[in-house]
């Protein structure tokens, strides 16, 4: 079995998605556009450019995401995506990353888990936890 978060956003899910690709380390393994799909009569001509479907690996996790129509669109609530490094200075690094331009929910700490951990909500809307596995600092 394999569990992935499944990401909503309001029509940037592409601006989204390359800033997790660079922030992440990882690589845009897929993506289609509605206006690329068979569903591309059923969006308005200016939806045909936004996303059906992303997927980014990272490691041997992903995530993927789309662009919900307006009528669709949820604001994300009740969860986080939870993200787990190595070092401490890679927690900041990506903390730091999320925050610009999000809102900072817990700043990035030392606690009495982890050498590093911190609550942020990015500037797409998406809730973050970032971690620093004890083991591995």
């Amino acid at each position: 079995m394999q569990l992935n978060a499944y990401l909503n956003f309001k029509g940037d899910c592409a601006e989204a998605f390359k800033f997790y690709e660079r922030t992440f380390g990882g690589k845009i393994t897929f993506q289609q556009t509605f206006g690329d799909s068979p569903m591309k009569g059923d969006v308005p001509p200016e939806w045909s450019g936004k996303l059906m479907h992303v997927t980014l690996e990272v490691g041997p996790a992903s995530i993927m995401g789309s662009d919900a129509p307006p009528d669709r669109y949820l604001k994300p609530q009740g969860f986080s995506v939870s993200l787990t490094v190595g070092k401490p200075e890679e927690a900041d690094r990506i903390f730091e990353a999320l925050a610009t331009g999000g809102t900072v929910q817990m700043p990035i700490q030392e606690t009495f888990w982890a050498p590093r951990f911190g609550m942020v909500m990015d500037r797409f809307g998406i809730p973050w936890a970032v971690n620093c596995d004890p083991a591995a600092a």
